[in-house]
């Protein structure tokens, strides 16, 4: 019903059921041509142009009515939708409230993805009110709003996807981190963190581990970032260490050398004509007395026992292989 726009009070009719209810309208909440207006008369409720600007006290005041008249229609009529609808919009400001609290953790677009994600909750909360309990909407909206924000950040922000169950525990972890900080008046150890969290050990590791996933740095960022010093104006790409091929290399041979020694004097020879002269086993043969065929046994035989102590040096070298020899 169109509401005089010099006026900020507009009594309405809610229906036979309900008592008629002294509504008040801001003055910049008047009504103009809108396809809702015959819904918005059936209903008995004044019918709002810009629920959006409506100041926070006229919404919440509004919303009452609005909520008793929700509750009386049928899901999926006209006129539901229309209070349904009204109900959201005029309390948007719930949604942008909330979201302050996050504009830090959002960059560029994800402020609008943030406001969408809460505007669900904002939604869920609306669907789930009764106005017969007598609770201020707020109360129960935030909390909505707030647990639709932080799922979001949950699903979507994690830098190496983890399963939920890692998700939650990091959570719990940090929360315990500052309580036991405060208590110990030290950092807490792991074992202080499981006997606080009622985990073992290995669980409360796996969550540590799974922490350093929710965030990640750029290869290419500048070094200075991360710190001073003659690495300045590099990316962290051009100072990061890598894995040193040669070490591998000096492993094998530590590892390799007690196990030479254990060898039979005439064994070494044949190792050191073989791979340190380079010879040919026939040469090798004709230098040791023995046929070629003699020569391919003993070096197979010795390869595949050095290969196999290299795991296990206490292993002896095959009584077959220094009969032969």
């Amino acid at each position: 019903m169109p509401v005089p726009a010099t006026s900020a009070r507009t009594t309405a009719t809610l229906d036979t059921d309900t008592l008629t209810a002294d509504i008040r309208v801001p003055a910049s909440a008047v009504p103009g041509p809108r396809r809702t207006a015959h819904v918005a008369e059936a209903v008995g409720l004044p019918r709002i142009e810009e629920p959006r600007e409506m100041a926070p006290a006229d919404a919440r005041e509004l919303s009452k009515a609005f909520f008793k008249r929700l509750r009386e229609l049928s899901e999926g009529t006209p006129e539901y939708q229309y209070v349904r609808n009204t109900l959201i919009e005029m309390n948007a400001s719930l949604v942008q409230y909330a979201v302050r609290r996050f504009r830090t953790r959002g960059e560029n677009g994800d402020i609008e993805d943030i406001v969408q994600v809460g505007t669900i909750g904002l939604i869920k909360a609306i669907d789930r009110f009764d106005p017969a309990r007598e609770n201020e909407f707020s109360t129960l909206a935030m909390p909505y709003i707030t647990g639709e924000i932080k799922r979001h950040f949950r699903d979507t922000t994690w830098a190496v996807r983890v399963p939920r169950r890692l998700q939650e525990l990091r959570i719990d972890i940090a929360k315990a981190k500052e309580e036991l900080t405060v208590r110990l008046d030290r950092s807490p150890t792991v074992a202080d963190l499981a006997a606080h969290l009622d985990l073992t050990d290995e669980e409360v590791i796996e969550g540590l581990v799974a922490a350093n996933g929710h965030t990640s740095g750029s290869l290419d960022a500048p070094q200075s970032e991360h710190g001073d010093g003659p690495t300045e104006g590099h990316t962290l790409a051009d100072v990061m260490g890598e894995e040193e091929p040669a070490m591998e290399l000096v492993e094998d041979i530590q590892t390799l050398a007690p196990l030479l020694e254990r060898l039979s004097e005439r064994e070494r020879t044949m190792l050191r004509m073989r791979f340190g002269d380079e010879l040919t086993q026939a040469q090798i043969g004709a230098a040791l007395g023995i046929s070629q065929m003699q020569v391919s046994r003993l070096l197979t035989r010795l390869l595949a026992h050095l290969r196999a102590s290299m795991l296990d040096d206490s292993a002896p070298a095959p009584a077959a292989a220094r009969r032969a020899a």
